[in-house]
């Protein structure tokens, strides 16, 4: 009653009677009628406990007074008219309902890692941030994958924020369980937060629109009363959950993590990435370490830790159980898990510690998708290579252009990820993992699957074909589809270089083999240009196997020719040796004259650097008689080059001039300018021989125009080394330095390092000791 009082302006003291007597006025009558409905609750909710004996009791028109405990005194009451409901304030023992404002949880365990993320976190975190470089904001959002280790990072950020004092008023924390079965909503989240303010339950609000109103009122009193207060809502799955939780006083903070970025709360965002190599070492050694202060597994075998963490995909979930495998079998070498994860077909069905599982984190976000979004991304996860083109999601789904819509929703997510230019995509390793064991577990997505890949080989074939073209057109010949230049082509070939050598791999399954030995065959001179010869040596080698399965000779023939020039330039002569004499013999027998004219002339090249150079002549003669009988000026040209390559090493110098300019002028018909600069190229070393230096400058220079023309930069490299060695002999020097400096740029440019280093190191020594001259 004494609350009823003071609600109508009367003292502490006021009796039944006073108050009575202001019945008539309208705050009394509002008041009567609010404090019936809370009444009204309380009655329904404990009809024979002490709330049902006030409400009987005010309902009869008399007062109640507590006393300590929880019973009520209902003597000397004073009966009113009837009385509709009066709310009561109950106080047990005179105490506030104790507050949790110190509910953070225990710091991880082993933390590492994350400086950088850390710092940002605290800067916006930081109530001084306004003073400093960068604005303080009201929330922060720390987004990312499952299992990246957001709560851990909040955690550790929230203990150091507090231990620095920026939030005197506390620390409120609520898991929002935002990826189970029944995700937290806002409204018992709210309940919640003031339960832990202090606020008991009858005294919270019915409405959820009150609740927000209290919840804020709170916190605005109690950053005046004792200081901010830091609310941490982990693992929040929308932005709906969240808005609620927000205060009014911006003094206060907000920390949220979640799988999705959240951009709709205005947040200051932070995404996670997967740990750096580094960081990983750092969590699998301290793991063991915290089980076992002497397990030194990870110190003591530093090659295979760094192979255990890119089975796990630096995914500071995938370490840690890891880490709790090895911890159980203290007997177990990193070594021996190393090998069950690399060779088993799906990681993991390992990746799990009978608490924790990779699967099952990755599964919370899944099975949260559209259908359309669940679809997008097991295509995604079949496709090749570690980044995907839109191009190749389009063709992956079936249609002319893919959902930037979908794509945008998986990317909030955080299950794919922008790639490395824009228009591309990737996937976390041990995502693409959980996509393709989805599929394999489904036999109506399998085929949904396989049906996906069929279609990309025949859009990466279409392509590779038409940029192949181009590659290799001359002049009169029919103009490639698609690319104008060899500079489109090459820009499209160097884009999609990891998926297309990825997706030749797919003709080990007999039912993409056609398709991907063609894909090979396409590949072969871009790949001998670009002199990625690790690629093309995977490529020949998967589409010879596959071509001697499917029995056609001919393609087996040809991916032993290609096989055997990339382990030549490989340095793996004795290999490349044998692959060109398996396709000389295949082809021989097959009576195809000019793919075997060409076998010999490969076969010639590695001969000649096996120093067996009388052999190589002989192998380039026969080339070139088999090239000349067949017509084909362009091919003929390229033997005589390899010939006279030999003639100069055997010392014939005057015959090696005449047959270099014999594949010259053959190629010059031909319209071949690229090797028409080798053919310069050549000549002008063979020249240099002879002592006919200016003849020699002025066939470099006409081998340099071309090699520019077609971005030949390693046979720029090569042309402009021979340039400096011609100057070198006539003693200019600094003409010499330019050449060897020139020579080391081109180098660098066409992938080739340890020359550009040896070109840098020459035009060095030069300039520290020029020659004497005459």
């Amino acid at each position: 009653m004494a609350e009823l009082a003071r609600k109508l302006g009367l003292d502490g003291g006021a009796s039944g009677r006073e108050i009575a007597e202001a019945a008539d006025d309208p705050a009394w009558r509002d008041a009567v009628r609010e404090w019936g409905e809370a009444l009204a609750e309380l009655l329904a909710a404990d009809p024979d406990g002490a709330a049902g004996a006030v409400a009987r009791a005010m309902g009869s028109g008399t007062t109640a007074s507590w006393y300590d405990g929880d019973h009520a005194d209902f003597r000397g009451g004073v009966f009113l008219r009837e009385v509709v409901g009066v709310q009561v304030v109950i106080q047990r023992g005179g105490a506030a309902v104790p507050e949790a404002l110190a509910g953070l949880p225990p710091r991880p365990g082993g933390f590492t890692g994350r400086e950088g993320e850390m710092a940002a976190l605290l800067r916006a975190l930081d109530p001084a941030g306004e003073l400093k470089e960068a604005p303080a904001v009201l929330v922060a959002a720390v987004s990312g994958l499952g299992g990246i280790g957001k709560t851990a990072l909040a955690v550790e950020t929230a203990h150091l924020a507090v231990e620095r004092g920026w939030f005197p008023g506390g620390v409120l924390f609520i898991d929002l369980h935002g990826y189970d079965q029944e995700p937290v909503t806002a409204d018992r989240a709210l309940q919640a937060l003031l339960r832990a303010l202090g606020i008991s339950p009858e005294h919270i609000p019915a409405t959820a629109d009150e609740r927000v109103a209290l919840y804020r009122s709170t916190l605005a009193a109690r950053a005046q009363e004792r200081g901010a207060v830091l609310v941490l809502a982990d693992n929040a799955s929308s932005p709906d959950q969240v808005r609620p939780l927000l205060p009014g006083d911006g003094r206060h903070r907000v920390l949220v993590t979640s799988r999705d970025r959240l951009p709709q709360l205005g947040a200051r965002l932070l995404p996670l990435d997967q740990f750096t190599p580094k960081e990983a070492y750092d969590l699998l050694d301290n793991a063991l370490r915290i089980a076992d202060p002497g397990d030194s597994r990870i110190v003591d075998d530093p090659d295979n830790a760094e192979q255990l963490a890119a089975l796990c995909g630096n995914l500071p979930l995938a370490l840690q159980i890891a880490a709790a495998l090895l911890a159980e079998d203290q007997g177990k070498p990193v070594t021996e898990l190393v090998a069950e994860l690399r060779e088993s077909r799906d990681r993991l069905d390992h990746l799990h510690d009978g608490e924790r599982s990779v699967r099952a984190a990755f599964e919370l976000s899944y099975r949260r998708l559209s259908p359309e979004q669940s679809r997008l991304l097991r295509l995604i996860a079949l496709a090749p290579g570690p980044e995907v083109s839109e191009e190749v999601v389009a063709a992956l789904a079936g249609v002319e252009a893919p959902s930037v819509r979908e794509l945008r929703a998986l990317a909030r997510a955080h299950l794919v990820e922008r790639g490395s230019e824009r228009g591309w995509w990737r996937l976390h390793d041990l995502v693409r993992v959980f996509g393709v064991g989805v599929v394999a577990g489904d036999t109506g997505l399998r085929e949904e699957g396989e049906a996906a890949r069929e279609r990309v080989l025949v859009f990466y074939r279409r392509w590779a074909t038409a940029a192949d073209d181009r590659l290799r057109w001359l002049p009169g010949a029919a103009e490639p589809e698609r690319f104008a230049d060899r500079g489109q082509a090459l820009t499209w070939f160097d884009s999609e270089r990891a998926g297309l050598v990825a997706a030749v791999q797919w003709a080990r399954d007999e039912r993409f083999a056609g398709t991907a030995i063609g894909l090979a065959e396409q590949l072969a001179v871009y790949l001998d240009w670009r002199r990625y010869f690790d690629d093309l040596i995977a490529v020949m080698d998967v589409a010879r196997e596959a071509a001697r399965r499917a029995g056609d000779r001919l393609v087996e023939a040809a991916a032993w020719s290609n096989l055997g020039n990339a382990l030549r330039e490989a340095g793996r002569i004795g290999e490349a040796i044998e692959a060109h004499t398996r396709a000389c013999s295949v082809l021989q027998v097959a009576g195809e004259r000019h793919d075997e004219a060409s076998a010999w002339s490969n076969l010639g090249v590695a001969l000649r650097q096996a120093g067996r150079v009388e052999e190589a002549i002989e192998a380039h003669t026969r080339a070139g008689d088999l090239f000349q009988v067949a017509g084909n000026r362009q091919s003929e040209g390229t033997a005589w080059i390899n010939l006279g390559v030999a003639m100069q090493e055997a010392g014939r110098v005057e015959e090696a001039i005449e047959v270099y300019t014999r594949a010259r002028d053959r190629l010059l018909v031909a319209g071949d300018r690229q090797h028409e600069s080798i053919a310069w190229n050549n000549l002008g070393s063979a020249l240099q021989d002879a002592g006919q230096v200016d003849e020699a400058v002025e066939a470099y220079g006409k081998s340099l125009e071309i090699r520019w023309e077609f971005e030949d930069w390693y046979g720029a490299g090569l042309t402009y080394c021979n340039l400096a060695v011609t100057y070198e002999v006539v003693h200019g020097t600094a003409e010499a330095r330019t050449a060897y400096l020139q020579a080391a740029e081109a180098f660098t440019r066409a992938n080739a390092p340890d020359r550009a280093t040896a070109a840098r190191t020459r035009a060095a020594e030069l300039e520290a000791n020029p020659p004497l001259t005459p």
